[in-house]
């Protein structure tokens, strides 16, 4: 009743003073405080997801010899990317210069570089849905992305990548594969994914897919670590690895509930189904660890929580509640069975399983989108025709599948005959901290 008196007054003032009305829609955008403040703190949550979180998580699961190898990646990447994002990756990621909906260009793949070294960003300068809060932050919110993304992928290849390998690799990466994946989803009308109607609230294809499927194809080029599988290769410190999942999981707030790029009702939601999806898989895992191998173990119930954390990131702006419940579970399940029994069988080095859980539960959560995000199952999405939408999720994963995996072996074999992809037997053999970086993460 109120709003409705409200809306009459201003009919009222706009028809009689209409150079008040007029005055009133030329007014500049004004920034929000309370939107500024939750966006800077979401972009803390998820550079808090790399370092520490990921560092200490992959760390306890390698060997102790490579506790320092896989976090100085972690560290290093998070360098790298924060200097190449401002140089160029924002602009080739979100300018949207040349870009129409509807037309497919050059610009519907990779963005211009009108924004290269962030040229006209200033603290004035303000984004958002309304624009109301600095650009800068929303920088910042979208290059912990960017850092979080390549790290991912060193799981996958842990103990037997050359540091300076590794280091180009990523550069590159980043270029070619990451930006234009992230331009083709998130950067707006004329973006290819965007302008297929490719559901992917917080990053599901550009993320989790794209870091997986990487994984997936890296490990298989650099071959398997010496002596896999009959040599054990237990993680050295499960302790560090449970620090590091907990750090996820509240991390992932800022990453799933600040995607919302606002403090609002969307970014309300999308926290509770991550917290609700994050439960359902590390029980899932947990139970079917336990009904397969008779016991539950610390690695699995991690190991459940990142990947219902995988899953629900996709779908965390749409989907309602018991849709969450339902991702997270299968997400729990399926990524168990694909990290253990799928691996075994096909015999590829998936080290800390980066395939196994976020590219295999980026897929699944990313297809369940379609379904969950559908107002006649609970979802908050505009999905009324369920398979049409599954089909367009379908298309989004496959064309992301196709693309990073072609992208990332021809970048991995270049870099393999021009400089090298791995270390030697005996360097292996010693441990990475050592060989490459002539430290010890560990007592002897």
């Amino acid at each position: 009743m109120t709003l409705r008196k409200f809306a009459g007054l201003g009919a009222l003032l706009s028809f009689a003073m209409p150079g008040l009305a007029m005055a009133e829609e030329a007014a500049a955008p004004v920034l929000n405080s309370g939107d500024t403040a939750w966006m800077l703190t979401a972009t803390i949550l998820v550079l808090f997801m790399t370092i520490p979180g990921l560092a200490l998580f992959y760390g306890g699961m390698v060997r102790s010899k490579n506790l320092l190898s896989v976090m100085m990646q972690c560290f290093a990447i998070t360098g790298l990317i924060s200097v190449l994002w401002v140089i160029y990756g924002y602009s080739i990621a979100f300018d949207t210069t040349g870009m129409e909906q509807g037309v497919v260009n050059f610009n519907s793949f990779v963005g211009g570089l009108g924004k290269a070294f962030l040229a006209g960003v200033t603290p004035s300068s303000l984004t958002g849905p309304a624009a109301l809060f600095p650009e800068a932050v929303f920088i910042t919110f979208q290059m912990t992305f960017a850092i979080i993304t390549p790290a991912l992928i060193v799981g996958a290849f842990a103990e037997r990548m050359k540091f300076s390998a590794m280091l180009v690799f990523m550069g590159v990466w980043f270029t070619l594969v990451y930006a234009p994946i992230a331009h083709m989803v998130w950067s707006g009308n004329g973006g290819l994914l965007w302008d297929w109607g490719v559901l992917d609230f917080a990053g599901g294809t550009v993320v989790h897919i794209n870091a997986g499927i990487a994984g997936l194809v890296a490990c298989l080029v650099l071959g398997k670590r010496k002596g896999f599988p009959t040599t054990p290769m237990a993680p050295h410190n499960l302790g560090y690895t449970l620090m590091g999942a907990a750090m996820l999981w509240v991390g992932w707030f800022g990453f799933n509930a600040g995607s919302a790029v606002a403090a609002n009702g969307t970014a309300g939601m999308a926290m509770l189904v991550t917290q609700i999806a994050t439960a359902a898989a590390a029980l899932g895992w947990m139970f079917a660890e336990w009904i397969t191998h008779g016991k539950p173990s610390a690695l699995g119930i991690a190991s459940g929580v990142v990947a219902g954390l995988v899953a629900i990131t996709p779908a965390a702006g749409t989907v309602g509640p018991m849709g969450a419940l339902v991702i997270g579970l299968a997400a729990g399940v399926v990524c168990f069975f694909c990290a253990t029994t799928l691996k075994r069988k096909l015999g590829y080095d998936d080290s800390l399983d980066a395939f196994g859980v976020h590219g295999i539960g980026g897929i699944l959560g990313a297809i369940l989108t379609g379904v969950f995000a559908a107002p006649a199952l609970g979802g908050f999405g505009t999905v009324t025709d369920i398979g049409a939408q599954v089909w367009i999720q379908f298309k989004g994963v496959a064309f992301t599948v196709v693309y990073t995996a072609i992208v990332t072996f021809i970048i991995l074999k270049v870099l393999d005959a021009v400089m090298g992809l791995r270390v030697s037997e005996e360097e292996e053999a010693v441990g990475l901290d050592l060989a490459q970086h002539n430290e010890r993460g560990y007592n002897l």
